[in-house]
């Protein structure tokens, strides 16, 4: 035999802030689709930012094959320079002309003051011709 139904006693509640709200399907789809959409834009700055990073990545590579080849040639022609005018002091000390020796110190001391970088200008216009596809580098 089936048992009688009881009935359930207890204490009725009303609605509490808590309480979870009626859900709107067509509002839940528009927001899934605005967040779908949000993801791609997110992924197409993602990818943007990801070529943009490679770019630069790129141009500074070939700005320091630039600047070691500068750095490189100038210092080659310095050192040959200095080597010159040592030869040049010594032979004039040999000789015993001491007004020669005098130029050639002199010549040595004014080489020894120019600096590669000083020949390179500012470097905001080296940045800017970096930036220009155009840019023709002449060494």
């Amino acid at each position: 035999m089936a048992e009688p139904k009881k009935a359930i006693v207890g204490k009725v509640v009303s609605v509490g802030k808590n309480a979870v709200p009626a859900v709107n399907p067509i509002e839940a789809l528009t927001q899934i689709v605005d967040c779908v959409k949000a993801i791609q834009v997110e992924g197409t700055k993602r990818k943007r930012l990801s070529a943009y990073e490679t770019t630069e990545i790129a141009r500074i590579k070939a700005a320091e094959v630039v600047l070691r080849d500068y750095f490189a040639e100038s210092f080659r022609e310095r050192r040959k320079n200095f080597d010159e005018m040592f030869q040049r002091l010594d032979s004039a000390l040999e000789q015993g002309n001491g007004e020669a020796a005098a130029i050639v110190v002199r010549g040595i001391v004014d080489i020894a003051r120019e600096s590669p970088l000083a020949n390179m200008g500012d470097l905001g216009q080296i940045r800017a011709a970096l930036d220009d596809p155009n840019q023709v580098w002449e060494l």
